[in-house]
């Protein structure tokens, strides 16, 4: 199997709500589901998914609302909203029928997986999270003018709250601006290739897909938002949980946010790596959620 393929996954979409949801699969066996972030899709996890299916695992990558290949409505970009969309998706699909799911999910794609997981607690067995902070748990960085690195990691969590304005910089855009983004975080620039920037352009520059984005962060980075993730961490998780940061991303913050939220948390960081982990370092993650995901 080609991982750098798209065709040689299989492609489809469920109804789930008011929404299709797009996934990409392949393998046999025990189900596994795959969450990406923002600003990409299930093909993130293009070089992951071939491994995981080797050692006897039906994937599946799933784009939430607003991404990918999925409807993107104008509603619905809260955490608790996504979640139950997850929910919906694993009942519809049966994927629960032998069991609580394994799940893992990167960037916003980790928000999601820990909401469904805090949500639906009978939904997931085991959940993997990679390099992102949970808002309204992890403390926040320390008010004033960041450095340089720091800023050049984090200021688009201003800029993409921000109402309307985004889209209107953005559109006809899109490509230099994920460009950028990807440049700047990754450590090894050729993990993101010249045609894996098509695609996700490809994706990023679909009518309505640059405003459910940024709306991912308008509907959590507000008093409401924040309140809802800080209620979540009140009831810690049960089931174990493996956290990993970038060593050219959150480092340990993830890790030591999810000892503070969940029973049992393992993990650490990721050496020589960039913000997007499944990309730049799809050998480790493969290992790593196998280990995790093993009996």
């Amino acid at each position: 199997m080609n991982h750098d393929n798209p065709s040689s996954f299989h492609h489809d979409h469920i109804r789930v709500g008011d929404v299709n949801l797009h996934f990409a699969e392949c393998g046999r066996g025990k189900p596994l589901l795959l969450v990406p972030g923002w600003p990409q899709s299930w093909y993130a996890w293009r070089k992951v998914m071939p491994g995981l299916a080797a050692h006897g695992r039906r994937v599946l990558a799933v784009d939430p609302r607003g991404m990918g290949d999925s409807d993107k409505p104008a509603q619905g970009y809260d955490l608790s909203t996504v979640a139950n969309d997850f929910h919906r998706l694993a009942e519809a699909l049966q994927l629960m029928s032998d069991g609580p799911l394994d799940v893992a999910g990167h960037d916003v794609g980790a928000w999601i997986s820990y909401a469904w997981a805090a949500d639906h607690p009978g939904d997931i067995r085991r959940l993997a999270l990679y390099d992102a902070a949970l808002p309204g748990i992890t403390p926040p960085a320390p008010a004033g003018i960041v450095d340089e690195v720091a800023n050049t990691r984090t200021w688009h969590f201003g800029f993409n709250r921000l109402q309307d304005l985004p889209e209107q910089l953005v559109e006809g855009r899109e490509r230099l601006y994920l460009d950028w983004l990807f440049r700047n975080k990754l450590r090894d620039r050729s993990a993101i290739t010249p045609a894996d920037l098509d695609e996700y352009t490809r994706v990023f520059s679909a009518p309505g897909a640059a405003r459910a984005g940024f709306n991912y962060y308008r509907a959590l980075f507000n008093e409401g938002g924040l309140e809802r993730n800080r209620q979540r961490g009140e009831h810690p998780l049960a089931i174990p949980v493996m956290a990993w940061g970038a060593s050219d991303g959150v480092r340990d913050a993830l890790l030591r946010t999810m000892k503070q939220v969940a029973d049992s948390a393992t993990g650490g960081v990721i050496e020589s790596c960039g913000h997007y982990i499944p990309e730049e370092a799809p050998e480790v993650v493969t290992r790593q959620l196998m280990d995790f995901f093993s009996d």
